[in-house]
């Protein structure tokens, strides 16, 4: 998946994720932490956005993430804000929170500083969700913050692309 990623530029990503909404008259929104906005923006740079993007939520704090998007305190506490079970809460949290129809959601650590052994800078959760089922992946980005940032934002893009029929 990461090769036809990196054949494709984030604003033909965009444009075909626009084409396929339009088609079938969907929805989307963006549940966001370590991109901190940067795929609502990628997605709003395309003019006749807001006939299928109705919007998105920077969750940086974990009280956004509980108290906005429905995370479960209990769940940050036993796996962390960058984990399967918060992005898939918070994926689902913003299709229900915003009423779209499908939402990608974000929570990683860009770096510099924040890494771990166990979760290195570059470590990016990512979930896509219909408000139903969801579906998420752990990656792993090379780069300095900014580098990071768009890699992460490129591949949100293409996993919400992914799904939208």
């Amino acid at each position: 998946m990461e090769k036809h990623i990196d054949n494709s530029s984030t604003s033909e990503l965009v444009k075909k994720l626009a084409q396929r909404l339009i088609a079938s008259g969907k929805t989307i929104a963006t549940a966001e932490s370590c991109t901190g906005g940067n795929i609502a923006h990628n997605i709003t740079l395309l003019a006749g956005s807001s006939q299928y993007f109705l919007g998105g939520i920077v969750s940086y704090a974990n009280e956004v993430k509980m108290n906005v998007l429905g995370v479960r305190k209990e769940d940050l506490e036993k796996y962390g804000a960058v984990s399967q079970a918060v992005v898939e809460s918070m994926a689902t949290g913003a299709c229900q929170t915003i009423g779209c129809n499908y939402s990608v959601a974000t929570s990683g650590v860009a770096g510099p500083g924040g890494g771990s052994d166990e979760k290195p800078v570059g470590t990016v959760w990512m979930a896509v969700s219909d408000g139903k089922k969801t579906v998420s992946k752990l990656w792993h980005f090379d780069g300095n913050r900014e580098e990071i940032i768009e890699k992460a934002t490129k591949t949100a893009i293409f996993m919400l692309l992914e799904i939208v029929c």
